[in-house]
């Protein structure tokens, strides 16, 4: 593929492309993203993350900052179905030991919000660049503190 880009696989560069690369270095949070959940977990507030994701993602949310704040993860690369399977938000749930409707669900997809409402889920839609949503929503973490 590097000669096909006119590129020169050189050894530095080869042993550049194998290196490790910290999560912090090459992904953000939004800015607000920590200080919520440092209040949600000040308050008390139980977290799980359910996510159509990789493996590491507890490792990428460790290099981020953010993985002492959840208790359990629910991957779908480990469980075999992604979201809006219902295995996955009980997976969660069940994982935390509280019933759907102690659970709020939070997803950037309003589809999948939708889903686990269907569930028993409270749920709400992060639309960050938009205000329609055919679902509970909220335009950014921090209205989450309204809630509890």
């Amino acid at each position: 593929m590097l000669r096909d880009l006119g590129v020169e696989p050189t050894s530095q560069l080869l042993a550049d492309l194998r290196r490790e690369v910290p999560p912090a270095t090459v992904l953000e949070t939004y800015p607000e993203v920590v200080g919520t959940l440092e209040e949600l977990s000040r308050r008390g507030v139980r977290m799980a993350v359910v996510s159509d994701a990789w493996p590491d993602l507890p490792d990428l949310h460790t290099g981020l900052g953010i993985g002492k704040f959840f208790e359990a993860y629910t991957i779908s690369a480990e469980l075999g179905c992604d979201k809006p399977d219902p295995r996955m938000y009980h997976h969660a749930s069940t994982a935390l030991n509280l019933a759907p409707a102690q659970c709020l669900f939070i997803d950037d997809d309003p589809s999948l919000v939708a889903a686990a409402i269907t569930l028993g889920y409270p749920g709400r839609a992060v639309c960050r660049n938009s205000t329609t949503s055919d679902v509970p929503s909220i335009a950014s973490l921090t209205e989450l503190l309204d809630l509890f």
